[in-house]
């Protein structure tokens, strides 16, 4: 037989549920607050005495109500507890975050307990619900994931232009190429470079160089799809990869890229520089051994343009 609280034990379980950082709230199975320690109290605004026998839905009219009561009625039906953690939803009532050095938070993260309270004829008459503030955590958290994300970028992209580098692009003409043997997909490469760089940065200078680069990027990405991937192949020579698009559909914006370069003029500390591009387009319509064939290809029929006079588009076989 298990032995009744002593008014001391009581008085100690009191205190502790007072002086403990985390949040507790007792409800009775019609969602009414019977408990409500200084942690709710200091987060909500809300006193003891305030929010005794209120319904917990009007203190905090943002929570899902459908959602929360299927999880009360699932824990009181089983008897066990039932867990929530931030990943899954950042808060269930929403609390100003005051942490001093998390404060760029706008809210209080939080991870939540929720546990049966049976009563003396063993039935599930109570529910305790626990807050913890896990701001912190959440944050840190947050913030490395947000440094990843960054490193990933960096490891893939070209510094000057902010197009993807060489080896972010030819993975992805590999998948490709892997998809056109699998499934049969068409995909063309479009290798394009600038007429006379050399020229250019002679007369101009590396910094009026590397602004005509990074020109010739801000058109690419004007004009392409978001499924099609452009990286800077090296120097003043870049790659275009453009799936489920033949040779034909290349040559068409190869074309239109072309001419739009052709027209425009980058203005660099006082100088204006006009120039061009030369462009080659291959596509996997050919058997090819692999992906590297295709660049071989398309930089072919790049070399028959430079051959053929610059500022022009030639297209393999």
């Amino acid at each position: 037989m298990t032995k009744p609280i002593e008014l001391t034990e009581l008085h100690w379980l009191l205190a502790i549920t007072q002086s403990i950082d985390v949040g507790v709230v007792v409800l009775d199975r019609q969602y009414h607050v019977k408990v409500w320690n200084s942690f709710m109290e200091n987060r909500s605004g809300v006193a003891p005495l305030d929010a005794h026998d209120r319904s917990f839905f009007e203190l905090f009219p943002e929570v899902d109500r459908a959602w929360f009561s299927t999880r009360v009625e699932n824990v009181a039906t089983l008897g066990t507890p039932s867990f929530t953690i931030w990943e899954q939803r950042p808060y269930l009532v929403r609390f100003d975050n005051y942490q001093p050095i998390t404060g760029q938070e706008a809210f209080m993260y939080q991870n939540t307990t929720l546990f049966p309270l049976r009563s003396a004829n063993n039935q599930v008459e109570h529910l305790c619900l626990v807050i913890y503030d896990v701001t912190d955590v959440a944050t840190n958290r947050r913030q490395l994931l947000k440094v990843n994300q960054e490193l990933q970028k960096l490891s893939s992209t070209d510094r000057l232009t902010g197009l993807y580098n060489r080896g972010h692009w030819e993975e992805a003409l590999k998948f490709e190429y892997a998809r056109h043997v699998r499934y049969g997909n068409m995909s063309s490469l479009i290798m394009f470079d600038i007429d006379h760089f050399k020229k250019v940065n002679d007369t101009y200078g590396h910094p009026t160089g590397d602004k005509v680069i990074q020109s010739v990027a801000n058109v690419v990405r004007e004009l392409i799809r978001d499924s099609d991937i452009c990286g800077r192949y090296g120097g003043e020579e870049f790659a275009l990869l453009l799936p489920d698009t033949d040779k034909a559909g290349g040559q068409i914006l190869a074309e239109r890229l072309r001419q739009t370069i052709e027209s425009m003029t980058v203005k660099h500390d006082g100088k204006e520089v006009r120039f061009t591009i030369s462009l080659g387009v291959a596509d996997l319509a050919r058997p090819l051994a692999d992906h590297k064939e295709l660049i071989e290809h398309a930089d072919q029929a790049l070399y028959a343009s430079k051959k053929g006079g610059r500022n022009r588009v030639s297209v393999y076989g």
